[in-house]
C-alpha cells in the first residue's frame, strides 16, 4: 500500500482493491440511470451522447497534461539534485524531491480517476459491462499473462479496429 493511502480501521480489504472500487463504482453509475435530473451521472447517461464522450476525451487531455507536468517537475528536479550533488545518481536517487512534485502526481492521479469515470459512464450508457471490458483487456493478454480463471471474448466478438 501508497503511504498516501490507508484501509480504515477494523475494515477488512477486498481481494483486489481496483477491481472492488470499480464494482461499486460501476454498480452506482448504472444505478443512477433511474436518477433524477439533480445527478450530473443521470444527465450523461440520458442526455446527448457528445455530453459524456466529450467528456472522456477532455478528461484524457487533462490527464495528459498533468502528466506531462508530473514529467517537468522530475526532470527538472532531477536536473538540479544532480547538478548540486555532483552527478552522483546513487545521492540524488536518495534526494527528496520538492513539494510541487508531489502535488503534480496527486494532480495526476485526480485527472486519471476523472478519465476513468466518465469511460465508466461511457460504456454504462451502450451497455458494456465490467466483465464485458475486462473480457476484452484480458483477450488482449498473452496466456502467461492473463488471470488464471478470466473472462474472455468469444471469437466472434473480438474485433481489432474497424
Amino acid at each position: 500500500m501508497s503511504d498516501k493511502t490507508y484501509l480504515p480501521a477494523g475494515e477488512t480489504p477486498p481481494a483486489s482493491q481496483i477491481g472492488a472500487t470499480l464494482e461499486a463504482l460501476a454498480a452506482t453509475i448504472a444505478a443512477r440511470r433511474d436518477a433524477g435530473e439533480e445527478s450530473y451521472t443521470h444527465r450523461l447517461l440520458a442526455g446527448p451522447a457528445d455530453d459524456v464522450l466529450k467528456k472522456v476525451m477532455e478528461e484524457a487531455g487533462e490527464t495528459a497534461l498533468a502528466a506531462k507536468d508530473v514529467e517537468s517537475w522530475a526532470t527538472s528536479s532531477l536536473a538540479a539534485t544532480l547538478a548540486v550533488v555532483g552527478a552522483d545518481v546513487d545521492d540524488a536517487l536518495s534526494v527528496e524531491l520538492p513539494p510541487e512534485y508531489d502535488a503534480a502526481v496527486d494532480h495526476l492521479r485526480y485527472e486519471a480517476a476523472d478519465v476513468v469515470y466518465h469511460l465508466l459512464v461511457a460504456l454504462e450508457r451502450y451497455g458494456i459491462g465490467l466483465d464485458e471490458f475486462a473480457a476484452e483487456l484480458n483477450t488482449r493478454m498473452t496466456d502467461a499473462e492473463r488471470p488464471q480463471g478470466a473472462v474472455r471474448l468469444h471469437d466472434e466478438h473480438i474485433k481489432r479496429g474497424k
